[in-house]
């Protein structure tokens, strides 16, 4: 069962300290000042699946909800609204720390800036985001998808009144045409990843997705659990890994939290980095064929990767198996947990948690990583059914199906 999910410890882990203070208490008690101002804004859920933890054997498991995010089902708005959001307020000359989502809007309503086109490259979720940021602030949005997107998706930010085209190249090809195109037509780039040059709002998008781990802090606390022992957090480029990652480090230093970075294993950017001897960027080519689709990515935001190179614990790539495991594992609570409705990257942390602590072959993994009966896990799923033909495939008819736990 394990000889197809691969791992590496962060060797790297402790040579540098790369800044992290983008991602403060502070900043972020901003950037969630402005999340509040957003339509519908609310807390996610945070579920204590107790029975879980007794049949898993550690201390606890808990699991923020990302499907109740603003009626969109997953967590990319946070990014995208903030991106945008910033953007406008400095082309505006406001003060970024008190503008709401509210007053931009009254000053788009009242032509106080001329229509913006924003772009961006997704496989879904993220282009819903920003085109739904977009509409609410009345400026255009032109998303552009990868081969093999999900019709459903494409559809949803067709709903959100974006232009979207689907490209016959993969994820990171499409990032370049999405900016090459904002180039020659001036439209402003609204993506996750950065490059010389384009830092600023990858930043800014970064900020947004740290608000999930503010609030985790918080439901945590009002549980009397001061921080978690371990987080599982997903990776595509590594943005939202390190959002993570770099809150809970900022917050609690070198008593942070373990922190597990898990990728697809047909795009495992990160672990390829970190099995590189200089840990120097490296690519992952091809189609980048996964039912992860949040996590097919080839090539790592450089900005997230430091801080995941200087803290985090260890790296994992994961096949298709193990996120559809999660997604059977949390669709059908054990006891009197909560049932949780999760998509292809956010059920794989859970999938991979579950072969971690079952499967005998792994213990020496385990041990590493201190994984045990005090062990309190929190996991993050990104995303609901956003495709929900094949959750029903995976959940219903049983694709994709586990090997077995000895």
């Amino acid at each position: 069962m394990t000889n197809d999910i691969k791992w590496a410890g962060n060797r790297f882990k402790g040579q540098h300290k790369s800044a992290i203070d983008f991602l403060s208490k502070n900043e972020i008690a901003k950037v969630r000042n402005f999340h509040a101002s957003l339509p519908d804004y609310q807390a996610t859920p945070l579920h204590r699946l107790d029975d879980l933890a007794k049949q898993f054997g550690v201390g606890g498991i808990y699991v923020k909800d990302e499907s109740f995010r603003f009626g969109l089902n997953a967590f990319k708005a946070l990014g995208a609204s903030y991106a945008i959001g910033r953007w406008l307020t400095d082309r505006l000359g406001s003060d970024t720390k008190t503008v709401s989502f509210k007053e931009l809007s009254s000053l788009a309503s009242d032509n106080k800036f001329t229509e913006v086109t924003f772009t961006t490259a997704t496989d879904g979720n993220h282009g819903r985001g920003v085109a739904w940021t977009a509409r609410q602030l009345g400026q255009k949005a032109v998303v552009y998808m990868p081969e093999g997107s999900s019709t459903f998706r494409v559809e949803n930010i067709r709903g959100e009144d974006a232009e979207v085209y689907i490209t016959d190249c993969n994820y990171d090809d499409t990032v370049r045409m999405a900016a090459d195109n904002a180039a020659k037509n001036g439209w402003v780039v609204v993506q996750d990843t950065a490059w010389p040059g384009y830092e600023d709002i990858p930043l800014y998008i970064m900020q947004g997705y740290a608000t999930i781990a503010a609030e985790c802090v918080e439901q945590l606390n009002s549980l009397g659990i001061e921080k978690p022992t371990h987080i599982f957090v997903q990776a595509g480029v590594g943005s939202f890994a390190a959002a993570i990652q770099g809150y809970f480090t900022a917050a609690f230093g070198e008593e942070r939290p373990k922190t597990i970075v898990v990728e697809a294993d047909q795009a495992a950017c990160l672990l390829k980095l970190a099995e590189a001897r200089d840990g120097q960027p490296q690519a992952v080519g091809g189609s980048l064929t996964t039912i992860m689709a949040g996590l097919a990515c080839g090539e790592a935001n450089y900005i997230a990767w430091n801080i995941l190179r200087d803290y985090s614990d260890m790296f994992f790539a994961c096949p298709d198996w193990v996120a559809a495991r999660g997604m059977r594992i949390l669709g059908s609570p054990v006891g009197e947990d909560s049932r949780v409705i999760s998509g292809e990257s956010g059920a794989v942390t859970t999938g991979l948690l579950s072969v971690l602590l079952k499967d005998s072959r792994l213990q020496a993994v385990r041990e590493t990583l201190s994984l045990n009966q005090e062990s309190r896990v929190l996991l993050i799923s990104t995303e609901g059914d956003t495709d929900p033909e094949q959750y029903r495939r995976i959940v219903w008819d049983g694709e994709y199906s586990s090997p077995g736990v000895d």
